[in-house]
Formats: structure tokens, C-alpha cells, sequence
């Protein structure tokens, strides 16, 4: 993987901020002396420098014209406070190129336009290309997957460099802007929707008559054998599930109840007013 010596800055020193600090150091995609970030806690800017060796500051304009990638980690209602604040200084005079990568969710790519370009004219607009990431928790232990949309001033080589610094956490995949609601209803909520399920099976084991413990550890590994045996195979899960439900066995047994009780189609169901509240949730910001 090709190492970037570009300055990465970070607006917001929260968990997926910080995810993407340790990861980006971690892989070796890039080193310390490169990594810059600002956020509202000093306390966790002195934490952070302490225990990764990068630079902090303590105002969003001015990493923002020290940095080459500008990683916009701030919550969604944040959003228009640290756009506005950087777009109110940005003159015609926008010294050179800055990718802008927002992981904020929610935050779509005419707003951030909205915010970040009012002051500009096209010509420093294509200074600014702004990619759109959706990622997720499992980011936090290296494992996530992000669904990354660009707008149109984005090259190439700016979407490389992007997937590059998202990799570094896990899988990435490039869509529409348009999907990423659906991706965000999929893979953004969805840990939520596996920790459910695994919540469930544990107290249905503890009510099988299993030790908590005993029901945790089964439960885990055996979530993790599936995933892994899904990976490697060249089945369905469809396939897999049908593997493993014997006739008249104990799996079609509870197979029958969860079809019975319609769970596949309320998973289905959540995962459509997950999508639409994404869609709601954009009008916000």
C-alpha cells in the first residue's frame, strides 16, 4: 500500500476520528509527523498527542490551511458551525488543492457544497474536492466497511488517496450518493442488528439453562465460525443456512419459529425505516 506524506488534518478528535488516527499509524499508511487534529476538548487533544506523537491544534482554519487532506470527524450538527467558520475565512486567494473527506453521517455532498463553497468561485471550488464517507463502528478495532461517494471536482487520484486512508480501518466501497442511504441503513446501523442477535441468542441460551459465561462464549464463536465460514465458501448464506437445517432436526425446529414469527421479514422492515430516516435526518443538516 502506497504511503501518503501529505499532511492529514482532523477536525473532531472523536472515537472514529481517533479510530482513523491510530489505524492510519498502525497500517504505516502514514506517520505521526504527518497527522494533525483540532477538536473542542484540549484534554483529549493532549491525550491523543501524548499517546500517538501528532501535532494538535487549537483552530479549525488554521490546520485547515496548514493540512493537504482535511478529515471533517465532527458530529452532523456541527457540521455548519465548522464549515461556516472555514468558509468565512476562505478568500479568493486559496493558496493550493485540499481534499476534504467528511465521515460525518447524515451530512450530504450539496450541503457540505453548500457550506464550504458559498464564498468561492468555481475555480477554488476545484481546490476543494469533498468526498462523503458512511463508515461504521467495527472501524474502532480495525474492521469496518465504508460506503464513499465524491463530488464532481473529485479526481481519481483524489478517490485513491481517500480509499487509501479509509482501508486503513477496514473495507471500502464506492457508490452513489444516492445508495448511501441504503448503505447506511445496511452497514452504518447495521452492527446494531448483530449485536441484537447476539444479545438474543445469549439469553436464550442462559434460558436453555447455560451459565452466562459459558452462553456468551458460545454464542460469540459461534458468530464468528459463521461469518468465517460464509467468507471462504462459495455458498449462499441461503445455502449455508439450508446445509445446516436437517430435516426434521433441531435447527428447522427453530427455523420454523423464526419464519413463523416473521423475523427475516422484520429485519427487512428495519432496514427500510433505518434507509428512510437517513433520508429524514439529511433535511436536518
Amino acid at each position: 500500500m502506497k504511503k501518503i506524506t501529505s499532511k492529514i488534518g482532523f477536525i473532531g478528535a472523536g472515537n472514529m476520528g481517533e479510530a482513523l488516527v491510530g489505524a492510519l499509524i498502525k497500517s504505516n499508511i502514514t506517520e505521526p509527523k504527518y497527522i494533525y487534529a483540532s477538536d473542542a476538548s484540549e484534554k483529549k487533544l493532549k491525550n491523543m498527542s501524548k499517546e500517538y506523537g501528532i501535532h494538535i491544534r487549537n483552530d479549525n482554519f488554521k490546520l485547515f490551511l496548514e493540512c493537504d487532506i482535511i478529515i471533517l470527524a465532527v458530529k452532523p450538527q456541527q457540521m455548519s458551525q465548522v464549515l461556516s467558520e472555514i468558509s468565512g475565512n476562505v478568500d479568493d486567494k486559496l493558496p493550493r488543492k485540499k481534499l476534504i473527506i467528511s465521515i460525518a453521517a447524515g451530512v450530504s455532498i450539496r450541503r457540505l457544497e453548500n457550506l464550504l463553497y458559498k464564498r468561492l468561485n468555481e475555480k477554488n471550488q476545484k481546490k476543494l474536492p469533498i468526498v462523503r464517507v458512511m463508515p461504521n463502528t467495527p472501524a474502532l478495532v480495525l474492521a469496518g466497511v465504508s460506503g464513499m461517494s465524491a463530488n464532481k471536482f473529485t479526481s481519481r487520484n483524489d478517490i485513491n488517496v481517500s480509499k487509501t486512508i479509509l482501508e486503513s480501518a477496514g473495507e471500502v466501497i464506492e457508490f452513489d450518493e444516492k445508495d448511501l442511504d441504503a448503505v447506511t441503513a445496511v452497514s452504518g446501523s447495521g452492527p446494531a442488528y448483530i449485536f441484537y442477535f447476539i444479545e438474543s441468542m445469549i439469553t436464550g441460551g442462559t434460558k436453555a439453562g447455560l451459565s452466562l459465561i459459558n452462553s456468551e462464549k458460545l454464542t460469540l464463536e459461534t458468530v464468528k465460525g459463521a461469518v468465517k465460514l460464509l467468507e471462504e465458501s462459495n455458498d449462499s448464506a441461503e445455502t449455508l443456512r439450508k446445509k445446516v437445517a436437517s430435516p426434521g432436526g433441531t435447527t428447522e425446529a427453530a427455523l420454523r419459529v423464526l419464519e413463523k414469527t416473521s423475523v427475516k421479514a422484520s429485519i427487512v422492515k428495519a432496514i427500510a425505516a433505518a434507509k428512510k430516516r437517513s433520508k429524514e435526518l439529511r433535511k436536518l443538516y
